[in-house]
């Protein structure tokens, strides 16, 4: 079936506006380094399976690998939080790789493309905040806070690799199939699912963990 395109939420084009990288550093209070600290980086930069090239992953336990390559902001979501927290949030802040300009991350599902010329990403699933994540805030309720607010990043894999740089126009194209949001993603994580939500969810090309989880459910 062929995927519909969405030039975005308010109808305008979407581009890169930032591409992040990271390198281990240690977090303040903590005994181990992250690679949650990313810096936005001007050229080309290279994208293969496991993300962008040079990008630091400290913890593959639960952080890189395939289906989690690549972690994208929407301009719109970031541009609410900062409100939300009343402060400037520089590229890289919630430690993603990508931001891309007139989106919101409420708009999108598990299986959406995003294609800018080569490049081709897959949505497999959204973030779960850690305690990682709230020591980069410097806030210990922000794992809650980010939770109740519903409008986590989005992770994706990587279909076909390529370069990528700001600026760069890209497509984002919709899951033909039922969608799974990035919402609801997190608002069910963990949880029991109906048989009906399940199946769903399995239709979709979801990452491998979860996959692995749901297709365990009882």
């Amino acid at each position: 079936m062929q995927r519909k395109r969405n030039r975005g939420r308010i109808g305008c084009p979407m581009k890169i506006l930032a591409l992040c990288i990271g390198n281990p550093e240690r977090l303040a209070g903590k005994s181990y380094k992250s690679g949650i600290f990313k810096h936005a980086v001007n050229g080309v930069v290279m994208i293969d399976a496991e993300g962008l090239v040079g990008d630091a992953i400290c913890n593959r336990k639960h952080h890189g690998g395939v289906d989690q390559a690549v972690y994208i902001e929407g301009s719109l979501t970031l541009d609410w939080w900062a409100q939300e927290l009343r402060r400037t949030l520089e590229p890289g802040t919630f430690g993603e790789n990508m931001v891309i300009s007139n989106l919101d991350n409420r708009a999108v599902a598990v299986g959406d493309r995003f294609v800018a010329e080569d490049l081709i990403l897959e949505v497999t699933a959204c973030r779960i905040p850690c305690a990682t994540f709230a020591a980069r805030m410097n806030d210990p309720r922000f794992v809650k806070r980010y939770t109740v607010a519903a409008r986590p990043g989005i992770y994706c894999r990587v279909i076909r690799g390529g370069v990528a740089r700001v600026g760069m126009a890209i497509e984002h194209q919709p899951f033909p199939g039922e969608k799974v949001t990035m919402p609801e993603l997190m608002k069910t994580f963990g949880r029991q699912l109906s048989e009906a939500d399940r199946s769903r969810y399995l239709a979709a090309p979801i990452h491998y963990k979860l996959r692995g989880m749901l297709e365990a459910q009882p």
